[in-house]
């Protein structure tokens, strides 16, 4: 698609494009790196590190953005644990399963890993969806936070560096890693966007949101005909670097359904303020 085909009531102001002058870059340096040094890639080390720090940022952002509100502290500690807790205890049971081999083919004849998958975005898309606490948190957090938060989706880069060097078939990465890469990208850009405050910098959020969601309906579907179980289809040609092992399989059994409830957060926020019609405050 050509830049002229992009309506002029959606494309980003040019404050916006010039962060990939910045975020372009760094990401190819870093695609490069991962090739020229596949122990970093072996290692686990640069995705996990990166897990670690979206984490982080989840809890200081939640937490600073219940500080707008007008809860009392004891309810702004309660809303905080309510929401940590469980995505504290998500997260390890993830990641003690793929350390112990849970996911891997072969393991048990139940789907364990579109489970892994599913089962978090059946449970918690109603809930934050639906939550009047969350909503209050979602009033007072800058929109741009939760749009920003996903540059992290760079790191799938890894996966166009294991296609490089041989190590996964190109009909899965290519696509689940260009479209990883292109999110991460224009995450800074769309955040930017939203922070102008203007019908086309929410327009732009909107569209980066669908984009990223299409990205995992992409990658979980090649995925999964793919991959040796129940629901192959595709038997690809060459190696295949091992996605239900860990580290690599987090990304499936953890951070995709985690980054698919931060987009449906920051859909329904975006269209809370656009029913108040509030101007969002950038940070």
């Amino acid at each position: 698609m050509t830049s002229d085909a992009v309506p002029a009531a959606i494309a980003p102001p040019p404050r916006a494009l010039n962060s990939l002058l910045w975020t372009v870059p760094l990401t190819a340096l870093w695609t490069w790196l991962l090739y020229a040094q596949p122990v970093l890639l072996e290692s686990g080390v640069p995705a996990l590190a990166a897990r670690l720090t979206a984490y982080g940022l989840i809890a200081l952002g939640t937490w600073l953005g219940l500080e707008r509100t007008d809860l009392t502290p004891s309810q702004r500690r309660a809303t905080w644990l309510a929401i940590i807790v469980p995505f504290t205890l998500w997260a390890a049971v993830a990641w003690s399963a793929a350390i112990n081999g849970v996911f891997r083919t072969g393991y048990s004849q139940l789907p364990l890993l579109p489970a892994a998958i599913f089962l978090p975005l059946f449970v918690g898309t109603p809930l934050l969806l639906l939550s009047k606490r969350v909503g209050q948190l979602l009033d007072a957090m800058p929109t741009t936070w939760l749009v920003a938060l996903q540059l992290y989706r760079v790191v799938g880069s890894q996966w166009l560096a294991y296609w490089l060097l041989g190590r996964l078939p190109g009909l899965w990465a290519l696509p689940a890693g260009t479209g990883d890469v292109l999110t991460g990208l224009f995450a800074v850009t769309a955040a930017t966007a939203l922070a102008s405050g203007t019908a086309e910098g929410r327009k732009a959020a909107i569209l980066w949101n669908m984009f990223g969601l299409a990205d995992f309906v992409v990658a979980i579907t090649l995925g999964m005909i793919i991959t040796p179980g129940p629901f192959q289809l595709i038997i690809p040609d060459g190696p295949n670097v091992g996605l239900d092992g860990y580290p690599n399989v987090l990304t499936p059994a953890f951070v995709v359904p985690s980054s698919i409830l931060l987009h449906a957060l920051s859909l329904r926020q975006l269209r809370r303020r656009s029913r108040s019609g509030a101007r969002d405050v950038a940070i």
